[in-house]
């Protein structure tokens, strides 16, 4: 019998569960939690170990010591399940939960975002990318392809650049300002300290030089030239979900509020508040694997 449901939402900087008792039309949430990473590039064994413990953490929060997997339904949107063969292994190293139903964190999103009806969303936090449910119930993701080669907009993507440019300034090659001290004193204060940061770097550590970017947005160029970017490249990837504009768009992820500011009118215009978050998402999702639908 399964008497709890929770939803994951796992990225490459942090995992949100939202856990729910069964039962009626409605959820019912009863706790939240928040741990590390559990992004599947990670791997599958680190990604199950976190999200395990941020379950823990919700289960002791109501007096529950040790997770009663048998009793438990779980739904998870995670970053990296795009990769098939990751996301293969991942559910078949399934600790015990009763019921698993696994898909991108972009997927939970929209479905947090917009309570599983029809609209679009744009998540950017480390990753990015961009999803849409259509009236007739189809999907359409753009982007997601992950860092460094795609998540435009990200974290990560804006942290790259930032990284670039003190390569740049420290190298005599342009002229810095605070944006660039800033971030040389965060990644050691030297051209040696640069390169031990830039050896140990991941995505996860590039995008923690977005926050650099993103404060000094109103006052350095390059800073400035950066947001802007990104603010195209989330218009992009808005009007590749909706060529006709029509559906609601949500901004979603930890940078997406940051973002408002820097996007196109037409973009913005079309913004809503997202309803829900991707744990939240994830708990519809698995509610509704478990009930036979599919909105």
């Amino acid at each position: 019998m399964t008497d709890y449901l929770i939803g994951v939402d796992g990225g490459g900087t942090g995992t949100r569960v939202r856990l729910a008792r069964c039962g009626g039309a409605d959820l019912t949430e009863i706790a939240q939690a928040t741990g590390g990473p559990s992004a599947l590039s990670r791997g599958i064994e680190n990604a199950w170990t976190t999200i395990d413990g941020v379950v823990a953490q919700a289960f002791a929060a109501i007096g529950i010591d040790t997770i009663p997997m048998a009793s438990c339904a779980i739904g998870l949107g995670l970053a990296g399940v795009h990769n098939k063969e990751w996301a293969a292994a991942f559910v078949a190293a399934n600790p015990g939960y009763a019921a698993l139903a696994l898909d991108t964190d972009g997927f939970t999103t929209l479905m947090g975002a917009h309570g599983g009806q029809p609209g679009a969303i744009v998540a950017i936090g480390t990753g990015s990318v961009g999803e849409a449910m259509l009236a007739d119930g189809s999907k359409v993701e753009v982007g997601g392809w992950g860092f460094p080669a795609g998540d435009e907009a990200s974290g990560a993507w804006m942290g790259l650049r930032a990284l670039n440019h003190i390569e740049q300034v420290l190298d005599g090659r342009v002229e810095g300002g605070a944006f660039a001290r800033d971030l040389i004193d965060f990644c050691g204060g030297s051209r040696d300290a640069v390169q031990v940061w830039l050896g140990r770097a991941n995505q996860t550590a590039y995008a923690g030089l977005a926050r650099f970017v993103v404060a000094h947005g109103d006052t350095d160029p390059v800073a400035r030239a950066i947001l802007e970017h990104a603010g195209r490249e989330v218009a992009s990837i808005a009007d590749a979900l909706d060529r006709s504009a029509t559906l609601p768009l949500a901004l979603c992820g930890g940078l997406g509020e940051a973002l408002r500011p820097w996007l196109p009118a037409a973009t913005l215009a079309r913004c809503v508040p997202a309803q829900g978050d991707s744990a939240a998402g994830a708990l519809r999702m698995i509610r509704q694997r478990l009930q036979g639908t599919t909105q």
